[in-house]
Formats: structure tokens, C-alpha cells, sequence
């Protein structure tokens, strides 16, 4: 007797995504949020960020999502100067957990833009995820936006 196995390819998605509007120029907006290395004096959300935002570098992040602290290995896949820095990750397998975080600096008008802050999840273990993220993951998607506004805002 031969035994077929099929792999099951299910996609299981789930998408958070936040806006704001910063009155400031993209540079200005971009410039924060290069700086890496100064996430950890304005950034409740991703406290600490080692590596440089250009494609194809490694950057570590920690993220606080309520009381756990989580490092995120990913790697820089788009970066549009003054519009879009964008990274991936994975926990274990790609199957099983993986994002892929963007921030988009959309311009408005004359020191006007708007802040998109997305990040799309795969794998298998993102149903039982899905309460975090829609909880605890979008409050600190929220608390980043104001904290990127107020420091961009501020003259």
C-alpha cells in the first residue's frame, strides 16, 4: 500500500494597522524614525532597536507587550527614504509565527503627514495570538504613533 500525504497550505492573516497625523515634515518623520538608535528615549512600544534601517541589515528589536518583554531578529526588505521602512521576522519556523512590519509616512501638505503603522501576521500560531494583538500589540502600536508625534511635533 502506498500512503499519499498532502501538506495543508492554509494562510492564516491577521493585520494591525494604526494611523496618526504629525504635523511635521516626511524628513522630519523619517529622520526619527532611522534613528535607531534613539528609539529607547522616545519609544514606549519598541524600546530598544540595534542594527541600521537599511535593506537587507539585520535589526533586533525588543518589543514590551504588556507585562512581556519579546527580541525580534528581522531584516530590513524596504526602505523608501522619507516614505516607507519596512522589516520581516519569524519566531522558530516561518510556518508557525512570522510578520512583516511597515511604516508608511504618507505627506499631506506643507509639514503635514500621515503615520501608517501596519503589520500583517502569518502562520499557524496567529490564532492564539489574536486576542494579544488586538489588545495589547495595538495599544503599543498607539502609544508608539502619539510617542512619534509628540517627539516629531516638538520644536
Amino acid at each position: 500500500m502506498i500512503a499519499t500525504y498532502a501538506v495543508l497550505r492554509i494562510k492564516i492573516t491577521k493585520e494591525l494597522r494604526t494611523e496618526i497625523e504629525i504635523q511635521a515634515s516626511p524628513e522630519r518623520v523619517w529622520q526619527i524614525l532611522t534613528d535607531l538608535d534613539k528609539w529607547p528615549e522616545w519609544n514606549p512600544f519598541i524600546h530598544h532597536a540595534i542594527g541600521m534601517a537599511k535593506a537587507g541589515e539585520k535589526v533586533d528589536i525588543t518589543v514590551q507587550s504588556n507585562s512581556k518583554e519579546m527580541t525580534l531578529h528581522c531584516t530590513v526588505v524596504k526602505v523608501e527614504p522619507n516614505r516607507e521602512l519596512c522589516w520581516k521576522y519569524h519566531v522558530a519556523l516561518p510556518a508557525l509565527f512570522q510578520g512583516e512590519h511597515s511604516f508608511v509616512i504618507e505627506p499631506l501638505g506643507e509639514n503635514r503627514v500621515r503615520f501608517l503603522d501596519r503589520e500583517i501576521f502569518n502562520g499557524w500560531l496567529v490564532p492564539l495570538q489574536a486576542k494579544d494583538i488586538d489588545t495589547h500589540s495595538r495599544r503599543g502600536f498607539v502609544a508608539m504613533d502619539q510617542a512619534l508625534k509628540a517627539r516629531a511635533e516638538k520644536r
